[in-house]
């Protein structure tokens, strides 16, 4: 694969481009979306995901249906269109924070509305690089680390959150090791952060989602980080389904656990994760994996029985009293100091 730049999402004029991770780990393709609703489309499939590129992509769209605008239909065009944007993905915070940015701005101008989209984007990217020098203060020389779904720089348009630190230990030399969680039933973990540690030299292996708590029984894993989607003001967190009974083994055996995520992740309009929208996904995501055969194509089996359905809800939530602390990019903050994070 020929990969020029660790960038998950961007913009060229008006065309939106973004890494196609429904491809990965298989290929490496560029999708390019000219229109906002491409841009939603690709948001509600996959396409592009993860709390910080969804935050970008929203930008972008948003930024694309005001370009699109007719003059004699302009603000129901981009109210309609910011309703199609934010029905895409309901338990990403940052995709709401992005919409509303780059709509407000385009009150004052359309060209004030295309700058903010873009700023959104580096906001994302600038906050990441700092969680990553943050985060690598946690992790000591041979650390082993477990995290769950992907919070690498294809979640987080560049850098990434829960992958950061490990990115900046990396680079300082450290000798550390991954353990990733396979992450069912899109396999987030095994297709993609595997894929990116792989494609960074980063020691790692895949492990089956069920497998964490015997490792943790072990002493083999020193620290648990993870990203987020949506952090409520008391620190209640959303994150990939999961993430909460990884918090609770965590606790059971003192092993920190972490959650990295820019402070756009963070939702201090509701109180507690009771609050959050779970979003529920196709049950075929659970009846059916992808993977490629032994011609190289990629195929979609059931792997389950026929007949049966499935529930698939994409996220848990996961109480504050599980989380050790959260590290952003304005320092690494225990439950009860998150409100310093609304001061400027």
């Amino acid at each position: 694969m020929n990969i020029e730049k660790n960038i998950a999402i961007w913009a060229k004029g008006s065309t939106v481009l973004m890494v196609e991770q429904n491809k990965l780990p298989f290929s490496y393709e560029i999708y390019e979306s000219k229109t906002y609703k491409q841009t939603a489309i690709a948001i509600k499939t996959m396409i592009t995901r993860g709390a910080g590129s969804i935050g970008a992509a929203a930008a972008f769209a948003m930024m694309q249906a005001i370009i699109e605008a007719p003059d004699n239909n302009f603000q129901e065009y981009i109210n309609n269109a910011k309703k199609e944007i934010e029905a895409t993905r309901p338990t990403a915070r940052d995709l709401f924070a992005a919409t509303e940015r780059v709509y407000n701005a385009s009150k004052i101008s359309i060209q004030n509305a295309i700058d903010e989209a873009f700023l959104v984007t580096k906001e994302i990217s600038d906050s990441c690089k700092n969680i990553g020098i943050l985060g690598n203060t946690l992790l000591k020389n041979d650390a082993r680390i477990l995290t769950h779904c992907n919070a690498g720089w294809l979640a987080l348009v560049e850098h990434g959150s829960a992958l950061a630190p490990i990115y900046e230990a990396h680079k300082h030399k450290k000798n550390i090791f991954v353990y990733v969680n396979e992450t069912r039933p899109r396999s987030q973990g095994a297709r993609l952060t595997a894929w990116e540690l792989n494609q960074a030299n980063v020691k790692h292996a895949i492990i089956a989602d069920n497998a964490a708590a015997w490792y943790m029984l072990q002493n083999k894993i020193d620290i648990v980080i993870t990203g987020a989607d949506r952090i409520a003001a008391n620190g209640d967190t959303a994150n990939k389904i999961g993430t909460l009974e990884k918090a609770i083994v965590a606790k059971e055996f003192e092993i920190p656990f972490y959650i990295a995520a820019p402070s756009s992740t963070f939702d201090f309009s509701i109180k507690t994760g009771n609050q959050i929208i779970i979003e529920e996904r196709n049950p075929e995501e659970v009846l059916y994996q992808k993977g490629l055969d032994q011609n190289g194509d990629i195929k979609t089996i059931r792997v389950a029985s026929e007949g049966s359905t499935a529930l698939n809800p994409a996220f848990d939530v996961t109480p504050y009293k599980y989380i050790t602390g959260f590290i952003t990019e304005k320092g690494i903050l225990k439950p009860e100091e998150l409100m310093v994070l609304t001061q400027t």
